[in-house]
């Protein structure tokens, strides 16, 4: 590990070697790679940015897994010889000749590189994840193998990791007294399915409120995000189908295509070019080997992609699917309560009709503070759904006391409340997002996505600064989330900030302070673009006011 640690180290001292002339001129951004294929499609601009990785520190990552992967051959050859006690669970001698249990490769990764860092992650929290939180210290004595709890708390750390964009997550105030109020009235748990004795009043209530607040014709709700996704996919597609799917999309879509038995091709992340060559040829080819007529062409994308940032670019999506006649499957789990001037998701963000949207999916743990997902469309779509979904025919009914928490939080955010909370909230994180963005690029790190999304990927890139960058931040009791492969491209390790509208300026300083202070510990300031106002560092605007 302090192999790796020092090769992190070098990249940090070897970064500013980069910025002679010569390679200024040959640096790139991804970011021109995003213009909008057909900017007439948008009423405003669209701006994405994602900066290349500078050479020398992807040759240094690489390093650093090569390292890395080096001496987990060399302990595994210990523990072959039992030198070195083995913790992973593996085969038994008299099952050598049996098919494996354990993927190798995946097997190996975890005990010899996720191991060194796994304290980062499923740390156990004691309070509501508001923007602040407790978390319960614990250590561990064998390597992150197994933990111990201390019987100590961490108090008032800040909360930058958690989907609470809209500050929901809360223990007080007019959701959390409505949804106690429904738990005295219908209990905790509802104990069938809907089609059963499962379907209460405020379940039908929640979904006419839910398609108001789509502005489509009916909605269905189920009491799981992912398996809105990976259950309701199939029922919608399957053989003699084409499904085109954005090669980032989450899990869930990937889970869902693949049981749906259609034919699956993948474009390039938000690449217009992409699509529409796979739809031009679809049409042209039609299926392999027949060359019939695909059955079905549906378009799968997400509102806001959670790794990177990115904003689909809808209005070019739904372009296309209409020139071809395809179908679309927006899926709004990050977007629905975080984007749009009434927070109605993506298609509210670029002013586009919800008509214009074949399947609309969203999940309420986010931005609502709850719990499920939910299907809006057409009425026949919903009908159609409501009998062939297995979501809907085999799993349990929505907890009453989260289907209340969604109608409470999704009528302040219409204004229906009498209240004008919503509507202050949705400018709040609108607000914190373009500041905090706006801070970390001036700093000089390098981040991804859109500049209205908040959700913040900043690159950390090397494998032993993953578990450095979490641990100094929590040290300054600051609650980060750090991802590394194999949920990002090998070279591409970074910390995933989720901004919301329950955090202070204050609290946005106090972080800002915590990463700057970091990332000149660990060398992360990577960006080779020009800050006009780096001299500043993290200072807040009203510090540079009183100075």
């Amino acid at each position: 590990m302090s192999v790796c640690v020092n090769v992190c180290v070098l990249a940090g001292t070897f970064n500013g070697l980069l910025s002679t002339s010569h390679e200024r001129e040959g640096l790139k951004y991804r970011s021109n790679q995003n213009v909008p294929h057909n900017p007439s499609l948008y009423k405003k601009p669209f701006v994405e940015s994602f900066e290349e990785t500078p050479l020398l520190v992807a040759v240094l990552t690489y390093m650093g897994y090569g390292i890395l992967t080096i001496f987990g051959y060399l302990r595994d050859f210990l523990r072959h010889w039992n030198i070195e006690k083995c913790h992973v669970a593996r085969e038994r001698e008299e099952q050598k000749d049996f098919v494996p249990l354990y993927q190798d490769f995946e097997n190996f990764y975890t005990r010899n590189l996720y191991m060194r860092i796994r304290d980062n992650w499923n740390r156990p929290i004691c309070s509501v994840p508001g923007a602040k939180m407790d978390l319960v210290e614990r250590v561990s004595h064998d390597y992150n193998w197994t933990f111990e709890h201390t019987g100590k708390v961490v108090k008032d750390v800040i909360n930058m990791g958690s989907y609470n964009y809209l500050g929901f997550a809360e223990n007080t105030g007019t959701c959390a007294d409505a949804a106690l109020e429904a738990t005295r009235t219908y209990g905790a748990g509802v104990s069938s399915t809907r089609c059963e004795l499962g379907n209460l009043d405020i379940h039908e209530e929640m979904e006419q409120l839910v398609a108001r607040f789509l502005g489509v014709e009916s909605s269905m709700a189920f009491g799981m995000g992912f398996a809105t996704n990976s259950m309701n996919i199939p029922a919608l597609t399957g053989k003699g189908c084409l499904i085109l799917s954005d090669e980032l999309n989450h899990a869930s879509l990937v889970l869902g295509a693949r049981l749906s038995g259609s034919t699956i091709r993948v474009f390039k992340h938000n690449n217009m070019q992409s699509l529409e060559k796979l739809l031009r040829d679809a049409i042209v080819h039609g299926q392999p080997r027949t060359h019939r007529p695909w059955k079905k062409i549906l378009i799968v994308v997400e509102g806001i992609y959670s790794m990177e940032g990115s904003i689909v670019r809808l209005p070019e999506v739904i372009a296309l699917k209409k020139r071809y006649k395809a179908y679309l499957y927006l899926d709004e789990a990050h977007s629905i309560g975080a984007l749009g001037p009434n927070g109605r998701g993506v298609v509210d963000y670029f002013g586009l009709d919800p008509k214009d949207v074949d399947i609309m999916m969203g999940t309420f743990t986010k931005s609502f503070g709850a719990a499920g997902g939910y299907i809006g469309g057409r009425k026949e779509l919903i009908d159609y759904l409501r009998r062939h979904s297995h979501s809907a025919l085999y799993a349990t009914s929505m907890s009453p006391p989260v289907t209340q928490q969604i109608i409470t939080s999704m009528r302040i955010i219409m204004g229906e409340d009498g209240t004008t909370l919503g509507a202050d909230r949705l400018r709040q994180l609108s607000e914190n997002t373009t500041y905090f963005r706006r801070k970390l690029r001036e700093m000089g790190f390098i981040i991804y996505g859109n500049d209205d999304s908040p959700v913040v990927p900043m690159m950390l890139y090397m494998p032993a600064k993953i578990g450095a960058f979490g641990r100094e931040m929590l040290k300054r009791n600051i609650g980060t989330v750090v991802v590394g492969f194999p949920a990002t491209p090998i070279i591409e390790s970074r910390a995933r900030f989720c901004v919301s509208a329950a955090h202070t300026r204050e609290m946005l300083d106090t972080a800002l302070g915590a990463i700057s202070d970091v990332g000149d510990l660990l060398q992360l300031k990577y960006s080779r673009r020009e800050q006009p106002l780096s001299s500043l560092g993290w200072m807040s605007e009203e510090s540079l006011l009183q100075d």
